[in-house]
Formats: structure tokens, C-alpha cells, sequence
């Protein structure tokens, strides 16, 4: 599919669904879970550093990981796939935003009510009795190579209070998923923008689409095999997402 035929099908769309996953936020330079790391990092494969149990054995390596992905977005800026994100709402009856992405930069780009099927780095909570932690956390800056940190403690149970993402081999938030399987399944345009599509259940958001008639079109830098009914737009999500904007709707101002 080209820019101009997809360009046409939004301008006719009622409702688009963007799923977006770690290649969104990778221009502003986010770390992911495939990037090199460094210093205290390096020793450790970061999937085992996402887990109930990972933190339960030491809460301080755990929790100084994790600080150290919130402060770097802290420090980043939404992107241009992030600001045209926010910008298509302006123009489409109805624009469901549903991320992989634990950081705020889809909300810092002025997009409302994204569905975050993995968490938030911003939202802490205690990990025995799931109590939300509403004290501010620190925004000091971190030495790059990492550090242990002491996580802070419950104020109701005295547990630990720990990040607020999904970790391998817990649940998706119910309410959450189940919004965006919804959106999925009646939108008429599905635009997965930097992700590969092999995280489940997250990737079956696409399927759904696909299953009930939308327009399913991948946004992604490196090419990766979709079936024969789906649509790919080869490079970077920021040059795509403006592009794809421009060509849509440049002669169609905001009323």
C-alpha cells in the first residue's frame, strides 16, 4: 500500500486504532529491551530482570534497573510519530491510541486516554498489597552504567513499592485489554507503528482488525513478513507518521 492509497482510506476512515510498540519511542531515544547495555547491566539479561520473582530476590538491583529506564524518559521528548499521533485525532471522527509502551510520551504529545496495555513506569505500586504509590520518586540523574537502589516502601503495608509495568508472566490489565480488543475489532483502520507483532496477546490486537474487514497497515524501519491481506510501510515511524499526515489531510485543515 502506498502513502497516497492509505492517506485516502484515513480521510474516509470513522474510526482509526494506532497500536504503537518499542520502535515509537526508540527516536527519542528510549532504550529497548534488544539494545546493548552497559556498565552494571551488562551482567544481566533484562527479561530476567522483569519478573515478580526477579524482584523478590533483590528489590534493589530490580528497582535501580527500572529507575534508570524512568529517568531516560524523563529526559526524552515525544517525536514526530508521536506528535503526528496526537494531530491525526484532529482529523478522524474517532482515534483509539493503544501502546506497549510504558513511558508518557504519546500523553506528553497531547494524545488523550491512551490505553497502556503494559503499564507505566509512572505509576508505582505496592507489590503485597497493590495499593498505588503517590509519593513523588526522585529525578536525580543516575550514573549511566546503573546502580542499585533501594525501593521505597508502602506507606499502608510497609512492602515494597514496585514499578508499575506488566512483567513476563503476569496478566494484561483487564480493563485495558479489553478496551483496546474492543477498539480493534470495530475500527476501520489499524496502524501498527513499531512493532513487530510477536508479543502476545498484545499482537492479536492486529488479527482482530484484520478478522473484522479494517485496513491493517505495518509502520516499522526493518521489514518483517505479514500475511498477504496486511499492508507495510517501510521506514522510520517519525518520517512515516508526518508523511502519512501531510499527504492526508494538508489540503483538509482542522475546521
Amino acid at each position: 500500500m502506498t502513502i497516497s492509497s492509505l492517506a485516502e482510506r484515513l480521510r474516509e476512515a470513522q474510526h482509526v486504532v494506532v497500536f504503537t510498540g518499542a520502535g515509537a519511542s526508540a527516536e527519542s531515544g528510549i532504550p529497548t529491551f534488544r539494545d546493548a547495555l552497559s556498565g552494571l547491566w551488562d551482567k544481566f539479561d533484562p527479561a530476567h530482570l522483569a519478573t515478580p520473582e526477579a524482584f523478590r530476590a533483590d528489590p534493589s538491583l530490580s528497582w535501580g534497573w527500572y529507575e534508570w529506564r524512568r529517568l531516560k524518559v524523563i529526559q526524552a521528548q515525544p517525536n514526530g510519530a508521536h506528535l503526528a499521533i496526537a494531530e491525526l485525532a484532529k482529523h478522524v471522527p474517532k482515534l483509539t491510541v493503544v501502546t506497549q509502551n510504558v513511558d508518557d510520551l504519546h500523553e506528553r504529545a497531547g494524545s488523550q486516554d491512551v490505553i497502556h496495555l503494559h503499564g507505566s513506569l509512572h505509576s508505582p505500586r505496592c507489590i503485597d498489597c497493590g495499593r498505588a504509590h503517590t509519593l513523588p520518586l526522585p529525578s536525580d540523574a543516575l550514573p549511566e552504567g546503573g546502580c542499585r537502589i533501594e525501593p521505597p516502601r508502602c506507606t499502608v503495608c510497609n512492602g515494597y513499592v514496585r514499578p508499575g509495568v506488566v512483567w513476563f508472566g503476569e496478566m494484561l490489565p483487564e480493563g485495558s485489554w479489553s478496551v483496546g480488543l474492543a477498539a480493534a475489532e470495530r475500527c476501520d483502520v489499524f496502524l501498527s507503528i513499531g512493532t513487530s507483532g510477536i508479543v502476545y496477546p498484545a499482537a492479536e490486537l492486529p488479527l482482530r482488525a484484520l478478522g473484522q474487514g479494517a485496513t491493517v497497515v505495518h509502520v516499522n524501519p526493518v521489514r518483517f513478513d505479514v500475511s498477504s491481506q496486511e499492508h507495510f510501510l517501510e521506514g522510520p515511524a517519525s518520517v512515516m507518521m508526518q508523511t502519512l499526515l501531510h499527504e492526508a489531510f494538508s489540503d483538509h485543515p482542522v475546521s
